[in-house]
């Protein structure tokens, strides 16, 4: 809003005139509450994919999937016990808007805390030795061929978040007479999992997790070609990724809720492959 009082290129892009008075900030919330209600970001996402010319560009044969941390817009002093939220004593003011808290020693999980801020953004640690933080987690299924995005969820933080999502998308490209491979890395690599893909007639082309435990993927799925070159491809999805939280700005959110945090989500990908495509048409051309 402050930009479209002195820059024009702002008020270009919007189509507001030059001694045109600018808009309440209120007008853009009630337009992004339109735009989610109307679920305007899949809807853009499956337009720009369904293109006569963008759409040669797409596999339907093999996919790859993951996803990532999208670090909330709540401070981890807004973690607070649920039953206790009324009853602890204020904290000593430091001063500033927030007050100092000391977490040493305290037990904090999801099963007794929550976020005061948002209450759906989950408390959660990417690996071991490494800091647990309030965040979301958004998967995307890529098409192999050319890279581009073509479906995207956002969902709450936990173990098993990428697999419900990884089956929620790649079901509905799944139903058709001939097998489709879905390439993913070792966290994929759970007997429920790759048995659900195996029964909806898609060869899980999951990399095998072998550590102190017997990987689900046997011999006769890797002896193939196709699963190295899964396994080669599949790491592009990375790059989407990248360019989200440094191009794209989402690195952490500035939305608060599942839905509004994967409506942004999903914009940013679709952007992403806006940002590819001109490559790829030249190139096929």
């Amino acid at each position: 809003m402050e930009h479209l009082e002195f820059d024009l290129l702002f008020r270009w892009f919007v189509g507001l005139g030059v001694d045109g008075a600018a808009w309440d900030h209120s007008t853009f919330s009630k337009n992004r509450d339109r735009l989610l209600e109307g679920e305007i970001a899949a809807k853009f996402l499956a337009a720009v994919l369904a293109q006569p010319r963008v759409k040669r560009l797409l596999s339907t044969d093999h996919f790859s999937v993951d996803g990532t941390l999208i670090e909330a817009w709540a401070s981890m002093k807004s973690f607070k016990a649920r039953a206790q939220d009324d009853k602890d004593p204020p904290a000593p003011s430091s001063g500033g808007r927030n007050a100092d808290v000391d977490f040493k020693g305290q037990k904090r999980s999801n099963d007794t805390h929550e976020s005061t801020t948002d209450p759906e953004a989950k408390l959660y640690r990417k690996g071991p030795g490494m800091e647990a933080k309030l965040c979301f987690m958004g998967h995307t299924l890529m098409e192999n061929r050319s890279g581009l995005i073509v479906d995207t969820r956002m969902t709450t933080a936990n173990g098993h978040a990428e697999r419900i999502a990884a089956l929620s998308m790649i079901e509905p490209r799944a139903d058709r007479p001939k097998a489709i491979s879905l390439g993913a890395d070792k966290g994929y690599d759970a007997e429920d999992f790759v048995n659900e893909l195996k029964s909806m007639n898609v060869r899980p082309h999951v990399a095998q997790n072998d550590t102190g435990r017997r990987s689900n993927i046997d011999r006769r799925t890797t002896r193939h070609a196709a699963y190295a070159m899964s396994q080669k491809i599949r790491k592009r999805i990375e790059a989407g990724f990248g360019w989200l939280k440094t191009v794209g700005n989402s690195r952490k959110t500035r939305f608060k809720g599942t839905d509004r945090v994967g409506w942004g989500f999903t914009f940013a990908m679709a952007a992403y492959n806006l940002v590819r495509l001109p490559k790829r048409l030249q190139a096929s051309t």
